[in-house]
């Protein structure tokens, strides 16, 4: 029984995959070049956008890790005046918390002081794990 040979139209299978962007080998939260034999030093955002899509644009910190869209002076009004009832939780997403901040009243308020001075300063996370960085 002979083998079929392949069709002009066909391409064989290739060893290494095609030059563009991928997910970082290393594992850092980024996007590097493959020339198509090797891994350059460029970095660029992580694209999360399938074969042939336009990819979602975001903004990294200086560590590379993507920043919420969410904004942060919305988040602190929100939780200033409306803190015991967790609206600032819904805000970034956090819905689970934010029902527990509205059955105790935002632990009784010290949760909400907490929630507060955390999106202050720049520490307090939405619900994809993004820091809350832009005014």
């Amino acid at each position: 029984m002979s083998t079929p040979e392949p069709q002009p139209d066909q391409q064989p299978a290739q060893a290494n995959p095609p030059a563009g962007w991928y997910p970082d080998p290393e594992g850092k939260p980024m996007s590097r070049y493959w020339d198509g034999a090797a891994w350059t030093e460029q970095l660029a955002p992580l694209n999360t956008a399938g074969p042939g899509q336009i990819g979602t644009h975001y903004t990294v910190d200086a560590t590379g890790q993507p920043v919420s869209p969410s904004s942060r002076l919305a988040a602190t009004l929100l939780c200033f005046f409306l803190g015991v009832l967790g609206v600032h939780r819904f805000y970034v997403g956090k819905v689970g918390t934010g029902l527990l901040q509205l059955v105790t009243l935002g632990g009784l308020g010290v949760w909400a002081l907490i929630d507060l001075v955390m999106i202050i300063v720049g520490a307090f996370r939405d619900k994809q794990d993004r820091l809350l960085i832009n005014w």
